[in-house]
Parts: C-alpha cells; sequence; structure tokens
C-alpha cells in the first residue's frame, strides 16, 4: 500500500460555526479500534454515531503518537466564510490542513467530493463519494467531524441560548427559534441568513 494523504470538509452547510478540513497521511493498513466486542466500522463521519466518531479519533491520535499516521485539521470561522465565501473559504482550510500533515511531497493526495488540493499538489485525485471508499478520506471526514463538534460544544457553554451542543450549527428549526428570540451572534454566517440580519 502506498502512502498517500485523504482530504474531506465539514461543516459546508450550517448556519453557524467555521468549516472544517482534514488531511490524514496513511502509510499502510490502519487497524479498527474495538467497542463492545466488536470492530467500530470505518466510513464517512456522518453514518458514525458520535461515540464511534470520538473512538476513532481517540485512536488515530493514539496512532499518531506512535508515528503510524500523521493528520490535521484547519479551520475557517463565519466571519471568513462572510467575507469571502464558503469556497474561498474552504480552499483556505485545505491548503492550512495540506501544510500540516508531514509526508512525502511526492504521495498522492485523494479529495472526496469536489474538492482540489492547491496546483503546486500534482499527484491528486478527486474521488465522488471518496469518504465510502478511501480509508484515508474517510478518517479525514471524522477527524475534521470531531475537531468541529468539539469546537461547537465549547461555544455552547458561551451562547448557551442557542444550543449548539445538540445541532452543531446547522439550521434546526430549535436553532432558527433561538435566532428568533435572541438575534444573531458572531458565530453565525450573515452569508446564509441574509433575510434574518437584513
Amino acid at each position: 500500500m502506498k502512502a498517500h494523504i485523504g482530504i474531506d470538509e465539514v461543516g459546508r452547510g450550517p448556519i453557524a460555526g467555521p468549516v472544517a478540513v482534514g488531511a490524514f497521511y496513511l502509510s499502510g493498513k490502519i487497524k479498527h479500534p474495538i467497542w463492545n466486542g466488536k470492530p467500530v466500522p470505518l466510513r464517512d463521519s456522518k453514518k458514525l454515531t458520535r461515540i464511534q466518531r470520538e473512538i476513532w479519533y481517540s485512536h488515530i491520535e493514539l496512532l499518531r503518537k506512535e508515528g503510524k499516521c500523521d493528520f490535521a485539521v484547519a479551520m475557517v470561522p463565519a466571519k471568513m466564510i462572510d467575507r469571502s465565501g464558503i469556497a474561498p473559504a474552504i480552499r483556505s482550510a485545505l491548503a492550512r490542513a495540506l501544510s500540516a500533515v508531514s509526508s512525502d511531497a511526492k504521495c498522492m493526495i485523494l479529495l472526496d467530493g469536489g474538492l482540489k488540493a492547491p496546483a503546486e499538489f500534482k499527484k491528486q485525485k478527486t474521488i465522488i463519494k471518496g469518504d465510502e471508499k478511501e480509508p484515508a478520506i474517510s478518517l479525514a471526514s471524522i477527524a475534521a467531524k470531531v475537531t468541529r463538534d468539539r469546537h461547537m460544544f465549547r461555544q455552547a457553554k458561551k451562547h448557551p441560548e442557542y444550543a449548539f451542543e445538540r445541532h452543531v450549527g446547522y439550521g434546526t428549526k430549535a436553532h432558527y427559534a433561538a435566532i428568533k428570540k435572541h438575534g444573531l451572534s458572531d458565530l453565525h454566517r450573515r452569508s446564509f441568513l441574509k433575510r434574518l440580519s437584513a
């Protein structure tokens, strides 16, 4: 198995909080963590439970300490998303996450969906539903999701009126009701909420 880097983004659609991009350097097969006597499945982070994601994250943190993998997550806050747009924000986070991962500069970069690495990375491949097909992309997705969710859980303590711990910034009915009652916070993406922020 040749070493490669998987890349995925999390948080494109929420109306509050950052967008996050994970980059995961994988140089060999990775053992699944065991939970309740069974291996935890590896797939797109959205298709795992919160507990499964956290177990995977603890597992890859340990593997990173052992030098068996490396990963990084970069986030771009709501204000920059409003200023630049979601696509440039994702490109910025992607470039930062990629530069933070230690790897062979010549290794292949595998990206989920419509993502692209900066042009200087010649060996790259965009894969539709890559987070279901490539372990490195699934692991990048998990790293990004757990990092972003933990960030939103911390923000929930600062802004309890929005219950970010429940929806992590996505536009649920309860979230819109909280905005109607309390207004917009500095975590909200005003460009996604133009009718409310007008």
